[in-house]
């Protein structure tokens, strides 16, 4: 038996994503959702970080940890962290394109995923919310600003680990986008929005993140919700 589920253009909605449209971490899950095709099928429900909705009573019953995003199924059941819910998106038509069709291949992503979270988008993460305002003071209560400086530094030395990846390989995790790729795209996105610019002699993941730039996935991670986007 199948347990696939097979989606077509009448299909209703059957899960909601609580995010925030132009965060990092929800723009993980809005690109694999683009890159499975699976935008008809969500309803995108915001979650207002500036004013820490996410650490409300309210919103950690749908997740303990208090962050975003959060995909929410139709029979009640919430996945929380970007790895679970994209494992979950791209296992739904039975062919897995972005963790892995071999052992080989799912090793190699989830290894290269991994290293992106620590090395390049926590990193990052950790820098916002300790050695920046961060999103200010309701809900940044404790801040520790030379942690915060310490992984800005870790951040870099992961920018200057991914190009030298990428100098050998078109793609994070070797000759097809993936999870792994997504995650780098994450961080990139959160440099950007803290001014911590892609070091200027590492050239080839440069070049990479603007390539993936073009691709209509990353291109239209925060317009895909517009019609559907409703508040918490």
């Amino acid at each position: 038996m199948n347990s696939a589920i097979d989606f077509d253009a009448t299909t209703p909605a059957v899960m909601k994503i609580h995010d925030w449209p132009t965060g990092p971490y929800p723009a993980r899950v809005r690109i694999a959702l683009a890159e499975k095709k699976l935008q008809s099928q969500v309803r995108f429900v915001t979650v207002n970080l500036p004013q820490g909705e996410h650490k409300k009573p309210q919103f950690l019953l749908k997740n303990y940890s208090g962050t975003l995003p959060v995909l929410e199924l139709d029979d009640g059941t919430f996945i929380a962290e970007c790895t679970a819910i994209t494992e979950y998106l791209d296992a739904l038509d039975g062919t897995p394109t972005l963790t892995g069709r071999t052992p080989r291949e799912r090793g190699l992503i989830h290894m290269m995923s991994k290293r992106a979270e620590l090395e390049l988008l926590d990193a990052i993460s950790v820098y916002f919310h300790h050695a920046t305002p961060g999103l200010g003071p309701e809900v940044e209560i404790y801040q520790n600003a030379e942690w915060g400086f310490r992984q800005r530094d870790k951040a870099l030395r992961g920018m200057h680990y991914f190009d030298s990846v990428l100098r050998k390989q078109p793609f994070v995790a070797g000759a097809v986008f993936s999870m792994a790729d997504i995650t780098v795209i994450g961080g990139l996105i959160f440099a950007g929005l803290v001014n911590l610019p892609v070091p200027d002699e590492c050239e080839a993941l440069q070049a990479w993140y603007a390539r993936m730039q073009e691709r209509p996935s990353v291109k239209n991670r925060v317009t895909m919700s517009e019609p559907a986007q409703v508040s918490a």
